[in-house]
């Protein structure tokens, strides 16, 4: 297979690959990221300099607890950002790389302007480096948010519990004193069955005790400004001994999951394509007559 036919099935591959992109990316498809684009970092980096310069004023150091609550939302915060903006670059730039080294090999394939085969090789050469860059920092930011930060669903265990009762009150399940999202799922564990619809998910003595969507119960297991609420009242009667989640009744969140992971192994394999086009850019630059 000649040099050319690969520089060709290449530019291709970034092209059909981005255009799905485009259709199940997590944030292009609106299905999260609402406002991502909009947030301020600076105004969390402010905040943590205000605290910081109250400590001083009182001689001390601040508590690496505060210290690490106020690092938690801005690195979220720019996790966030980071991913909304280079999932709209990366993927705008893909479609058109792929797009016009396709074009142009596709020129070259039916003998059209051969003079101009050193010229392609330069111009592959440059946005498959160009491309690899953008998309790679793209597949970071996506494994990041992916795996570390929180959707907006409640954490529960695999039978839909998020508390237990603990003497005369309740204890939150996943209370997590270092982690100050804590009561909030992973988006890499929307795919599991507690967070997505299943028939009979609860038995009738279970349904018993769910709580009413996002009640006061399961307000209090949710967030560090929540964590001393042990004590649970309201629609769960006193004589449960687990509080379920209310039950999911669509299959969203695991929408959610396969948007985000499908998105990042396409856009590994663009890397790859991308690494490819450079590659055969430079091999066309030196001898564009092996085209």
């Amino acid at each position: 297979m000649g040099k050319g036919l690969l520089f060709f099935c290449c530019s291709c591959c970034i092209l059909v690959l981005t255009i799905i992109n485009l259709s199940v990316g997590p944030i292009v498809s609106g299905k999260v990221g609402d406002g991502w684009g909009l947030l301020n970092c600076e105004q969390y980096k402010d905040e943590k300099d205000t605290a910081e310069d109250g400590y001083k004023a009182a001689n001390q150091d601040m508590p690496d607890e505060v210290d690490k609550y106020y690092q938690s939302h801005i690195d979220g915060c720019i996790r966030m950002k980071g991913m909304h903006d280079m999932e709209y670059t990366a993927f705008i730039f893909d479609i058109v790389i792929g797009f016009i080294c396709g074009l142009i090999g596709l020129l070259h394939l039916f003998d059209l302007k051969k003079d101009f085969v050193s010229n392609t090789g330069l111009i592959g050469l440059i946005c498959g480096i160009v491309g690899f860059v953008l998309t790679f920092v793209y597949v970071i930011f996506n494994g990041i948010v992916f795996t570390s930060n929180y959707s907006d669903e409640l954490e529960r265990d695999g039978d839909g519990i998020f508390a237990e009762q603990s003497g005369t009150s309740y204890k939150c399940l996943n209370y997590d004193q270092e982690d100050y999202h804590w009561g909030y799922a992973k988006f890499s564990d929307l795919n599991k069955k507690q967070y997505n619809y299943k028939h009979d998910f609860y038995d009738n003595a279970a349904k018993t005790c769910e709580d009413d969507g996002y009640g006061s119960n399961a307000r209090k297991c949710i967030g560090r400004d929540n964590n001393i609420g042990d004590t649970f009242t309201g629609s769960v009667p006193n004589t449960c001994k687990s509080i379920y989640a209310h039950a999911e009744d669509g299959i969203t969140n695991k929408d959610i999951f396969d948007r985000f992971l499908t998105a990042l192994i396409l856009s590994l394999v663009v890397c790859l394509a991308n690494i490819g086009l450079a590659l055969f850019g430079f091999l066309l630059f030196r001898t564009p007559s092996d085209f």
